[in-house]
């Protein structure tokens, strides 16, 4: 059986995440950055496709863990019958290459410690040349090379690196495994120690900048961090997730790659960044967003690599046999692909929150930039040709395109926002009126064919029965007002027919001809639209059980804050990728929402449409 999800905790430096698990063992590490090939893949596999174990050699009688204050320095601390030993773990932000360190640090007594690394390139399955350097290792296969450092004595069997070692009170061992390019010369060995303080300065200047004073602080935290671990900082791209292919149901199919940046998270973002006082993340977000959709408006996508790199071409990696025997494992992502309306809504909404917040000139579509009086326009004139067209809906359904209700409102949200931009940057010559009028036409036609009567509620898609838990995006974006009959009768339907064990389904699966997917029914609760679910309650004025639901939420939390995509109510685990930006960024929003001592983006964004 595979490790828990809510087992791992992770660590980063802006251009990669690693997971570690409690038992010791980092089970993912994808280098040099958050997309490459995994060097350790054991997370979906076997530790025979790489990873890399630090632990007790004997029994635990007990296991603690902890991120050192509001950082990403995890450390991990093992009780054993004869003594107590911690192991620190974290990467460093200003390092140059991509690094592990990993920290044994004696507390009591003594601990015979074992150590194992198995380094296998491209997904487990490449085995490097390894040569000793007589403090470590180097380990070379095409173009790619690792540079590993012990301050123990090694051993090599059966194309494994083992150690076993003593360590004492008071005894530290730095270990250290960085990437480097197999082109150049291996870099020296870094001083963990002196990597560790200048990690715990880099994040307690980051958090400092923090301005979220309400209620939660602690945890909203740790989701603002968990964000910016999930941001490659030399774009500004912020990363669905740091895996591929964990499961949204144990032993499916629903398995994707979530390492890349997708535009239906825009908004969501800057909204998450702004109100906690990154702007200067919240900038570079938006600014990676204008030059990754930057050409003809026909040719968005709803995702993008890291880089912007559109080509994500879907492959199945035959030789992991999958997290739980969750097949297949894939790489890259087919829905790149796929035509999605409401992508153009969440341009124009981010364009509109980014205008708001003052970001400055260069870093949104809109206002100023010399483009952009090339680029929003003609967005907008491409989405009148195509709004009335069916599409594939928010959730990269692989089966027929369809009339998604969430769709057309997300093409009333772009041309509403537009015209708003328009008036707040002065710029006289865009045809606002006509772009209000589009807006009133999308808005008619959702409330005839996508209301259904008989079940007081809006639907999937038009003309439809079945609910979906995006209806609840339209009282968030303030397509009606949260008291009006429609939005309210959603809400109850979505509650009585899409919650499970206290969660929202994404919506409903089934086998067969009917399966709205094409896929084979199944996956678990899905944690970013529970907090959509919260924020609505709040909207509507049904306060405490908001409050009750977002405290259900914020208990499914790890040890050590972190969520995943989804929740399975039957075996009461985490499930799909980790850790997953989209339920984080909702953790923050939904927080400032029922936080009285926090202004809420969301409550002011809806008063305005009202």
């Amino acid at each position: 059986m595979s490790t828990p999800i809510e087992d791992y905790a992770i660590i980063g430096d802006g251009r990669t995440v690693a997971t570690v698990a409690r038992n010791g063992s980092i089970d993912w590490w994808c280098v040099p950055r958050i997309d490459s090939g995994a060097v350790f893949a054991a997370l979906l596999g076997e530790p025979e496709h790489g990873r890399w174990s630090i632990a007790p050699k004997g029994a635990l009688t007990a296991t603690r863990r902890q991120y050192v204050g509001d950082s990403l320095v995890l450390e991990t601390e093992f009780e054993t019958a004869t003594g107590t030993v911690k192991v620190i773990d974290f990467m460093s932000p200003g390092v140059e290459q991509p690094t592990l360190f990993r920290i044994v640090d004696g507390q009591s007594g003594s601990v015979p410690m074992s150590l194992e690394l198995i380094a296998r390139f491209d997904y487990g399955s490449i085995t490097p040349w390894a040569q000793a350097t007589g403090d470590g290792l180097t380990l070379v296969a095409g173009s790619d090379a690792l540079r590993f450092h012990s301050p123990v004595p090694l051993e090599s069997r059966d194309l494994t690196t083992t150690a076993e070692f003593t360590i004492r009170e008071g005894q530290r061992h730095g270990f250290s495994l960085a990437w480097y390019s197999a082109l150049e010369d291996p870099p020296p060995p870094l001083d963990a120690p002196a990597a560790l303080r200048a990690t715990e300065q880099y994040w307690a200047e980051w958090i400092a900048r923090c301005t979220y004073k309400g209620e939660w602080r602690d945890d909203v935290v740790r989701s603002l961090i968990t964000v910016k671990a999930l941001q490659y900082a030399p774009t500004g791209a912020v990363c669905a997730a740091a895996t591929t292919s964990l499961p949204e149901q144990l032993g499916g199919v629903r398995n994707w790659d979530y390492r890349f940046s997708w535009l239906r998270d825009s908004s969501l973002t800057l909204q998450a960044l702004i109100l906690s006082g990154y702007s200067d993340e919240a900038r570079a977000w938006q600014h990676w967003l204008q030059r990754a959709v930057a050409g003809d408006p026909g040719d968005f996508q709803i995702m993008y690599g890291v880089g912007g790199e559109r080509r994500l071409t879907e492959v199945e990696l035959d030789w992991l046999p999958g997290y739980e025997n969750s097949k297949p494992v894939r790489i890259g992502n087919e829905a790149s692909e796929q035509f999605q309306l409401d992508v153009f809504g969440e341009i124009a909404d981010a364009a509109l929150t980014a205008v708001e917040a003052g970001l400055g000139g260069e870093h949104h579509i809109p206002a100023h930039h010399p483009r952009a009086g090339e680029l929003f326009p003609a967005m907008m004139e491409h989405l009148e040709r195509v709004w009335q067209e069916p599409d594939d809906g928010i959730w990269e359904i692989r089966g027929p395109q369809r009339h998604f209700t969430q769709s057309k409102v997300m093409a009333w949200v772009a041309f509403d926002r537009a015209a708003k931009i328009a008036e707040l940057t002065g710029n006289t010559d865009a045809p606002i009126e006509h772009w209000r009028t589009l807006a009133d036409q999308v808005k008619r036609e959702v409330c005839e064919k996508g209301f259904n009567a008989d079940k007081n509620s809006f639907v999937q898609y038009y003309g439809s029965e079945q609910l979906d838990s995006s209806l609840l995006m339209l009282a968030r974006v303030g397509f009606l007002p949260p008291t009006d009959p429609r939005i309210i009768g959603t809400i109850d339907a979505i509650q009585r027919e899409l919650m499970v064990d206290g969660f929202v389904m994404r919506y409903p699966t089934s086998d067969g001809a009917d399966a709205v997917d094409g896929l084979p029914a199944g996956e678990g609760t899905f944690l970013m639209t529970t907090f959509w679910l919260v924020d609505n309650l709040a909207l509507i004025g049904r306060e405490d059980e908001a409050r009750a639901l977002f405290e259900r939420l914020r208990a499914l939390r790890n040890d050590v804050g972190l969520l995943s995509e989804e929740y399975d109510p039957g075996t009461k685990r985490l499930i799909g990728n980790f850790p997953q930006a989209f339920s984080h960024l909702g953790f923050i929003v939904s927080a400032s929402h029922l936080s009285e001592a926090h202004p809420s983006p969301l409550a002011t964004r809806v008063a305005s449409q009202e």
